[in-house]
């Protein structure tokens, strides 16, 4: 994605100590929209295929991956203004659709896993701490929603001063119009923030954890 401002030029891809952050790939991302209570795009089996080989290649290159999951109470006192939109209850305690698709994307027992209430990842969770454990400095953001939980997440990163990378190819959005806009907004941030698939395989092909060590 070329910036408007000529003046402007894109940082690499990676800086630092990347972490790949794999948000909300529950099993209720395949139900109908209906049944989910979130409306979104299609494609979601494409996403996650081309996300699940991001995650290989991560633990290929010891480049750490942290799986992100929305979940709220069953008796629904944490939902807050969240039903006050166009979203339904959903990502409910205990249910099998809130589970992360873990054959689909290879999430493994013991692998670092970040409960959310809200839809940042950073909001109310230990994620910060994890980050700064970690070292990282380039987070790397699939899943969805584009202009929800992705966007949100990588507004806090950013005012977290991470440098922030949304993989377009692997995110989808409450609906076209509204992941366009959101890919948008967050190259508005962080001139060269969109990137697709294949070339952040090819950065962390060649990320070398030595170099930051």
């Amino acid at each position: 994605m070329t910036s408007s401002n000529p003046s402007k030029r894109p940082q690499p891809l990676i800086v630092g100590r990347p972490a790949l952050l794999m948000i909300d790939f529950q099993r209720d991302m395949y139900l109908p929209v209906q049944e989910a209570g979130i409306p979104r795009m299609d494609g979601a089996r494409e996403r996650v295929t081309r996300a699940r080989a991001l995650v290989a290649a991560a633990r290929k290159f010891h480049i750490p991956v942290i799986f992100v999951q929305e979940v709220h109470r069953p008796d629904m006192v944490d939902f807050g203004r969240e039903l006050d939109g166009e979203e339904d209850v959903h990502c409910i305690e205990g249910q099998k659709s809130t589970e992360i698709a873990a054959e689909d994307v290879d999430f493994r027992l013991g692998d670092y896993l970040i409960p959310k209430r809200r839809y940042s990842a950073f909001f109310g969770t230990d994620l910060e701490i994890l980050l700064k454990g970690l070292k990282a400095e380039t987070l790397v953001l699939c899943g969805g929603l584009t202009d929800v939980c992705i966007h949100y997440t990588f507004v806090d990163g950013h005012q977290h001063n991470y440098y922030c990378r949304v993989v377009e190819d692997c995110v989808g959005g409450s609906s076209l119009a509204a992941h366009e806009s959101a890919l948008r907004a967050m190259e508005y941030l962080q001139t060269g923030a969109r990137s697709m698939s294949a070339a952040v395989l090819c950065a962390f092909g060649a990320f070398a954890p030595s170099k930051v060590a």
